[in-house]
């Protein structure tokens, strides 16, 4: 085994990127695939979407060199997905680590150990570039784009593929964005589907075909702590996810 590492990352905020990741991990995890989930948003609606307890341990311990990085993974209360929960403290990671030697390569350094116990490991990162972003596009083998249907979300996306190029030239060679996944997507919404025509007409095949719609169910979900295929296996928004698994699944 040897886990897929994909990062969830715009630099926009409120894209659905942690509903993204939490949902498409266990959606992969339904598929008999063995989920590892990294909260790496200080924010950590990540860890509370699966009820993790981030005061056991967590992922600013890990970095900072308190504890090993399979010390910190939680089993969750769902089959094959796993967690390491965020921290506030990962706010301030950008500043304590910016006299350390290798700085950019450090996540990758201590999450290294993990990489043969999992099929996936999912990070969501926070919406900023800062330097613990730059660690974890640098430790990935891949990118997911969680893109909103609108006009402002176009124009946030050229400046994320220059920064994707930048690191791949001075950092990550081998970063590569797995697609750009459509987000909130209203039926008969005028620039919903616009946005996704121009989008698509010009980035092709690194579009995902999966669109995830506006749905009531998954945005009440994280406040249950259960992803939505555990929330409402019926629902829209739980069959978009399981057909984006299968996507995934494919282009790893």
């Amino acid at each position: 085994m040897n886990a897929h590492k994909i990062v969830f990352y715009n630099q926009k905020g409120g894209v659905g990127k942690t509903t993204s990741c939490v949902n498409l991990g266990s959606a992969l995890a339904a598929l008999d695939k063995k989920v590892l989930l990294i909260d790496f948003d200080a924010q950590c609606n990540l860890t509370g979407a699966v009820s993790g307890n981030p005061k056991k341990a967590n992922i600013y311990q890990v970095v900072t060199g308190e504890i090993p990085a399979s010390n910190a993974v939680q089993s969750t209360i769902f089959k094959n997905l796993f967690l390491i929960p965020g921290s506030v403290d990962v706010s301030g990671l950008s500043i304590e680590l910016v006299n350390e030697n290798n700085r950019e390569l450090l996540l990758k350094t201590v999450l290294e150990s993990l990489d043969a116990d999992y099929d996936f490991i999912l990070m969501d990162c926070c919406p900023s570039l800062g330097l613990e972003t730059m660690n974890a596009l640098v430790w990935a083998d891949s990118i997911i784009i969680p893109l909103q249907c609108e006009y402002f979300a176009m124009e946030g996306l050229n400046l994320l593929m220059r920064t994707i190029t930048n690191i791949r030239k001075e950092l990550n060679p081998n970063l590569r964005v797995l697609g750009i996944l459509f987000t909130m997507y209203k039926k008969r919404a005028l620039l919903n589907e616009q946005v996704v025509e121009d989008i698509t007409q010009f980035f092709g095949d690194m579009v995902f075909k999966t669109i995830i719609p506006r749905n009531v169910r998954l945005a009440e979900a994280p406040s249950h702590g259960l992803p939505i295929n555990y929330y409402d296996k019926s629902s829209k928004g739980s069959k978009a996810f399981a057909d984006l698994a299968l996507e995934v699944i494919d282009r790893a």
